[in-house]
């Protein structure tokens, strides 16, 4: 288990393979990712990387007190994402080193990390794929509806986590076994097949597969 990387959704795309047949894309930007800290398990509890990316604007005395400090000790411009990753002892990284797009290659297998799109709230078929009621035959006002929830007198209650309407989406999904199309290091641009957690512009973090190799 190694670190993974920070990145930018930039948006979808299609990737023309050599056949001629198109893949369906998601294209990631990853800024150079600084190794700004590293917990060891001895001191710790864990063995963990924490990466720095993404250029921030903020001026080093606007930077909270506890991230002013870890800029300052490696002598880098403050960073606006700072992210750990679990790893194991032998692939602990030393404080500075910079990871850039060539730490995954082209055909390798990820599982990428990222904040899914807020839909607000949505009803039952919707947010759980619910199959609805019937459209006509005496059903009326209910073609959407989730249908009964509860029991009768014993327990009479409704049990926690029943599917039911409310908040969809804006939560931390990892979408696993995607494939890495191609790798342009000039232009540090990530293509990964399908599609990938969250809008434009929104941070996602690419980490080797844990149920592939």
């Amino acid at each position: 288990m190694r670190t993974g990387i920070i990145g930018t959704k930039i948006g979808s795309s299609s990737f023309f393979n050599e056949d001629g047949s198109i893949t369906p894309i998601t294209i990631i930007k990853v800024d150079d990712c600084v190794v700004s800290q590293i917990k060891t398990k001895g001191k710790d509890g864990y063995n963990a990387v924490q990466l720095a990316s993404i250029e921030n604007n903020l001026k080093i005395s606007n930077v909270k007190k506890p991230q002013r400090k870890i800029f300052s000790s490696i002598n880098i411009k403050p960073k606006k994402v700072l992210k750990e990753f679990r790893v194991l002892e032998e692939n602990l990284l030393e404080i500075g080193a910079i990871l850039d797009v060539s730490h995954f290659q082209k055909d390798q297998i990820v599982d990428v990390t990222g904040v899914s799109i807020g839909k607000g709230f949505q009803g039952s078929m919707k947010r759980h794929n619910f199959k609805g009621g019937r459209a006509s035959h005496g059903v009326s006002v209910s073609h959407r509806a989730h249908g009964s929830t509860g029991n009768s007198q014993d327990p009479g209650k409704v049990f926690k986590g029943k599917k039911m309407a409310g908040h969809m989406g804006a939560k931390k999904v990892t979408k696993q076994n995607l494939k890495i199309i191609n790798v342009d290091q000039e232009n540090k641009l990530i293509s990964i097949m399908g599609s990938v957690p969250g809008k434009k512009n929104t941070v996602v973090l690419i980490k080797d597969a844990i149920k592939k190799s």
